[in-house]
């Protein structure tokens, strides 16, 4: 890096201080420090970053290679502007470092950005400081208007992310396009369901319009041309009951 002339001396030190500590291989150690010293600063500070990312993204780490996880780690620390000083947002702020900065590696797994996203998620919900909304707890499923909960993400991926690990790791050809629903309920557990693209359509149509249960599943209904709504609404309401079991449904308009 460059000096600036026009900074005082302790600033620019401060500088390239941090500098170094981001990034040893691209910024010279500041004179007038040992070394042994500087080295205890840049291991504390690789440690403490890599071991938030590697909480938040165990699954990622432990089927990438040794080498190149160090590698992708120290190019997050050298490149990557985070906007929050916050230690929490550091899996948002990788997340979005392998989004939308990081070049793809050749031997790079299609599902990467899936899983880290899918890996990603449950921190978001664990540590949201979203609450349920005040609602009716009581109602019938079908002639009340349900509340999707805002601790509910419907997702949807190319690949079964949720069974991705060291033992499998499925290649384009195995890809599987995967419906999931990720939640954390009042009693602050993370879980998700396995699902479909209808039940994630019906649960868009209770957030965009105040309707019942039974308004919502004949609307949908419609949308797939269904031969039997009637039959569709009995199917419905045992899907309803489940996602209310799971606060997924967390009330009533």
């Amino acid at each position: 890096m460059t000096r600036d002339s026009q900074k005082p001396s302790f600033q620019q030190a401060q500088i390239e201080f941090a500098a170094h500590i981001r990034s040893p291989e691209s910024n010279p150690a500041p004179q007038g420090i040992e070394d042994r010293r500087l080295d205890i600063y840049r291991n504390l500070f690789f440690n403490n970053i890599e071991s938030f990312i590697a909480n938040g993204f165990p699954i990622l780490k432990s089927i990438t290679d040794p080498d190149q996880w160090t590698v992708m780690v120290r190019d997050f620390i050298h490149h990557h502007q985070s906007h929050s000083p916050y230690f929490l947002e550091i899996g948002s702020e990788f997340l979005d470092y392998l989004q939308n900065e990081r070049e793809p590696l050749e031997n790079d797994p299609g599902f990467l950005l899936e899983l880290a996203h899918y890996e990603w998620v449950e921190l978001a919900l664990d540590t949201s400081t979203v609450e349920f909304p005040e609602a009716k707890s009581d109602g019938d499923l079908l002639d009340d208007c349900p509340i999707v909960s805002p601790l509910a993400w419907p997702l949807s991926y190319s690949y079964q992310v949720q069974m991705i690990g060291p033992d499998f790791q499925p290649t384009a050809d195995q890809a599987v396009p995967t419906h999931l629903i990720v939640y954390r309920n009042r009693s602050m557990q993370i879980g998700f369901i396995e699902t479909n693209a209808t039940t994630c359509r019906l649960l868009e149509l209770f957030r965009e319009e105040n309707q019942s249960g039974r308004e919502a599943l004949l609307k949908l209904a419609a949308e797939l041309n269904h031969p039997d709504p009637e039959a569709l609404l009995q199917f419905g309401l045992d899907l309803l009951l489940e996602l209310r079991s799971k606060e997924i449904i967390c009330g009533f308009h």
